[in-house]
């Protein structure tokens, strides 16, 4: 009698990377959420980054790989490490791997005690990650059933300079759902008062939050989650590893690089003062004025056909639950970890440094 052998094949057409480096994956991500769950609600921002920062780095330079940061904590004299183009890793063989890091994605969520906070990573084989600049995406994230919808529909797809209503009736035809049952996540900014307007004109509602929408963007392919699409303005480095994930999970985001004065409206001095500060370094990376407003799809965010997405829960979110501590140093972390594969990881797990203080026990 046959029987289907599909997770025995998944698991064997894993790529290297993922097969090598995805199971230690998750230790590199729970050491900087745990580091930093020390600093939750002190109100200490950039010390509950650093002491994460701190801990990936440790946990990376432990890994049997040659790594370079893609995406990281900024260029190299703003960020005295993890910072773009630095090495890590032992360097004495194993994969060569492009990273994408946000040790703690959402600072003020976790210095402040808010939902939301999560420590976060992406690697893929050299140039399988987007090398973009320090600036803004312009963005929209939809789930699988959205591209399944689109290759059923050739007409009918998402746009990122279409009206919202646009969009919102193709996620709707997607989802088999009304307009009205629909969530978008979106930054709480001034940038996005137009967004939110249109949105909720359409009758769909709106879910803001003050920082960190990389998860949502996850999110959206995820049955249940409650969220539906992402849109707005953010970091472009949270735009790439939103784009390893969300490749991974079979959805889609569409994005466009955009100055922070233009997203925000500024004056035509502030633009053009901005413009002359950074538009030499985004030439040197390839990106000019002629074609800084082109669209970066999913496949040209994350290009790579090797990827590995791991995230694990700082402060509790609508996916991820957030760390416990209890006892002297013993901690439970809530993490999830995907493969190119399509192998899908939600992980409990348990640090008990105390074994005699802290028995294991069923909730």
């Amino acid at each position: 009698m046959t029987h289907p052998r599909i997770a025995e094949e998944m698991i064997n057409g894993a790529g290297p990377i993922e097969s090598s480096l995805l199971p230690r994956l998750l230790h590199v991500t729970e050491a900087a959420a745990i580091a930093a769950s020390y600093q939750i609600g002190r109100g200490e921002k950039n010390f509950c980054d650093q002491v994460s920062v701190e801990a990936m780095r440790r946990m990376l330079n432990c890994l049997d790989m040659r790594g370079i940061i893609k995406i990281g904590e900024g260029e190299r004299d703003e960020a005295p490490m993890l910072f773009i183009g630095e090495k890590v890793g032992k360097w004495e063989g194993g994969v060569e791997v492009d990273i994408a890091v946000d040790p703690l994605e959402g600072t003020n969520l976790a210095a402040n005690g808010i939902p939301g906070a999560i420590s976060v990573m992406a690697m893929a084989e050299r140039g399988g990650l987007f090398h973009g600049p320090d600036i803004y995406m312009d963005k929209i994230v939809v789930g699988p059933q959205v591209v399944k919808y689109e290759r059923e529909h050739p007409g009918e797809r998402i746009d990122l300079d279409a009206p919202v209503l646009h969009n919102l009736r193709i996620v709707a035809e997607a989802l088999d759902r009304n307009i009205e049952e629909l969530v978008v996540v979106i930054l709480e900014r001034s940038r996005h008062e137009q967004k939110i307007k249109e949105i909720r004109e359409a009758g769909a509602r709106v879910n803001l939050v003050s920082d960190g929408d990389l998860m949502p963007g996850v999110a959206t392919a995820i049955r249940g989650s409650g969220v539906h699409m992402v849109l707005g303005a953010g970091g472009s480095g949270e735009a790439v590893l939103t784009a390893a994930a969300i490749k991974c999970l079979g959805g889609k985001i569409l994005a466009r690089l955009v100055l922070p004065s233009v997203a925000n409206g500024k004056s035509a001095e502030a633009i053009a003062k901005e413009k002359a500060e950074k538009m030499p370094r985004l030439e040197k990376m390839g990106i000019t004025e002629e074609n800084i407003n082109n669209i970066l799809d999913t496949e040209r965010l994350a290009p790579g056909k090797d990827i590995i997405f791991a995230a694990t829960g700082v402060t509790s979110g609508s996916v991820l639950n957030g760390v416990s501590l209890f006892g002297e140093g013993d901690a439970r972390v809530n993490s999830l970890t995907i493969g190119s594969s399509g192998v899908v990881k939600f992980t409990d797990t348990i640090y008990i440094h105390d074994k005699e203080a802290n028995v294991l026990r069923f909730r």
